[in-house]
């Protein structure tokens, strides 16, 4: 598929196929869609839970108990899930920690350069953390880049996928300990292959966006 038309495949999927597994080599390549997504400054302030097993989905559906009980089936039929979680801050330590690891990896010629790419990191983290304030906001939006990176990077494998922000919260981070590991879980995504009885496929009900003339500027 060109890019117009897996823009046009992909949809939110409610139903999955339960007899249709995503292959070792797929899954694969979904790992490497949620490691290499952009951040601002490379800060890669996530940490994703992959649950590939009917255990590991049983343990993510435990966020979609009473109120959000409607997704729980998403989580259940998908051929697998992936909790996206944000860091709840940073620090110097970690900031070093991302320099050190891009030196790792060739990225600095020199150690001035390294230096340097360390004292941006700081300022913006400075300006989100000391004078706007909302540095574990500012992390949550480094983690919906990836979040919509990954929706269209599924796609183009032929892979359906389910964003859900309708998960409780509270229940996954306590089931995987995650704030006392520095994090907290934002967005639950199912993936899978959808069922030909789905009603939200492109298949049956056609895809509305708002007109260019309402949206585009340009100048």
């Amino acid at each position: 598929m060109n890019l117009q038309e897996t823009l046009d495949w992909r949809y939110t999927t409610k139903e999955y196929d339960t007899t249709k597994k995503i292959s070792d080599a797929d899954m694969a390549a979904v790992k490497t869609l949620l490691r290499m997504s952009p951040s601002s400054v490379n800060l890669q302030p996530w940490h994703f839970i992959v649950a590939e097993t009917k255990e590991g989905k049983a343990r993510i559906a435990k966020g979609t108990q009473g109120f959000f009980s409607f997704n729980e089936s998403k989580v259940t039929n998908a051929s697998a899930v992936v909790l996206f979680c944000s860091k709840i801050d940073a620090d110097e330590d970690y900031y070093k920690h991302i320099a050190d690891t891009e030196d790792k990896d060739g990225r600095f010629p020199n150690e001035d350069i390294k230096n340097g790419f360390l004292g941006a990191v700081k300022a913006f983290a400075g300006i989100h953390k000391y004078d706007l304030k909302d540095l574990q906001h500012w992390m949550e939006k480094q983690v919906y880049l990836n979040i919509g990176s990954f929706l269209l990077g599924v796609a183009s494998l032929g892979i359906d996928a389910t964003p859900m922000e309708g998960i409780d919260v509270k229940a996954l981070d306590e089931e995987f300990g995650l704030r006392e590991k520095g994090y907290t879980s934002l967005v639950a995504v199912s993936l899978g292959y959808r069922a030909e009885s789905d009603f939200n496929s492109t298949e049956k009900t056609p895809k509305s966006r708002l007109a260019e003339s309402e949206i585009f500027t340009v100048i």
